[in-house]
């Protein structure tokens, strides 16, 4: 499993959303770039409302790790994109919740989804 090393010096604005400022790899084995993650189920229907397809989404996300024989413990980098700033609390409940103790780096950006229907996705790196 890779050495993961946190790094949140004290002369920058510590994080607040559950998260580390930056994370060093060391003697990985593996790196898995997991695609950008829709909140559709198998088959292909939308959850409705934002906490449902944020944890969809999330749903997805480990179902790939656990395809590669991973966890979100082997999570290094998230980044979550968002179509409306209201979110910004529920999502970081849910991720909180969905990863534990586990703090990767992260970025959350508000954006337009593909499909309108979408009202997020989540992509990822993990290693091991």
């Amino acid at each position: 499993m890779a050495h993961i090393v946190n790094h949140n010096p004290a002369t920058v604005h510590p994080p607040a959303g559950g998260y580390s400022m930056g994370l060093e790899l060391m003697q990985h084995r593996r790196l898995l770039f997991i695609s950008g993650q829709v909140p559709e189920k198998t088959d292909g229907t939308v959850p409705e409302g934002f906490e449902a397809q944020c944890e969809q989404a999330w749903r997805n996300v480990t179902e790939v790790l656990a395809a590669a024989g991973l966890g979100v413990e082997h999570l290094v980098k998230v980044t979550t994109f968002l179509t409306d700033r209201t979110q910004v609390v529920t999502n970081r409940t849910i991720r909180s919740k969905v990863l534990g103790e586990h703090r990767p780096a992260l970025t959350v950006v508000v954006v337009e989804t593909v499909d309108s229907k979408w009202l997020l996705e989540i992509e990822a790196i993990a290693a091991e």
